[in-house]
């Protein structure tokens, strides 16, 4: 079985949200992506206090995925030092993980 992730990033508009959506989705690097928004996210960024809204990306992806994930999300991310974080599912339905599964590339 595969050892899947839920892979989170933040960016400052929903066109750049997409942007990183359409691209890791049709690569199969993630399965489905969803696009939350805007948030407000609160944060120290070189010395200061910043408050700022954004939208966030949560891909659901594998493992053996991650690298190659990440650096699609990094080709398209505009920010300097991007939150690129991901966290392992520990449990799930198995019809949607093995959705999952199929939908993802083969390495």
């Amino acid at each position: 079985m595969s050892q899947f992730l839920q892979v989170y990033t933040t960016v400052a508009t929903r066109e750049d949200a997409q942007a990183i959506a359409d691209a890791v989705v049709e690569k199969r690097l993630a399965g489905c992506v969803q696009i939350v928004g805007p948030i407000r996210s609160t944060y120290w960024w070189q010395g200061t206090i910043e408050r700022t809204e954004e939208w966030l990306c949560i891909m659901k992806s594998d493992q053996r995925l991650y690298q190659d994930l990440e650096h699609a999300v990094r080709a398209q991310h505009p920010y300097e030092t991007p939150e690129i974080i991901a966290v392992p599912v520990v449990a799930g339905s198995q019809p949607y993980l093995q959705w999952l599964d199929q939908e993802l590339r083969r390495s």
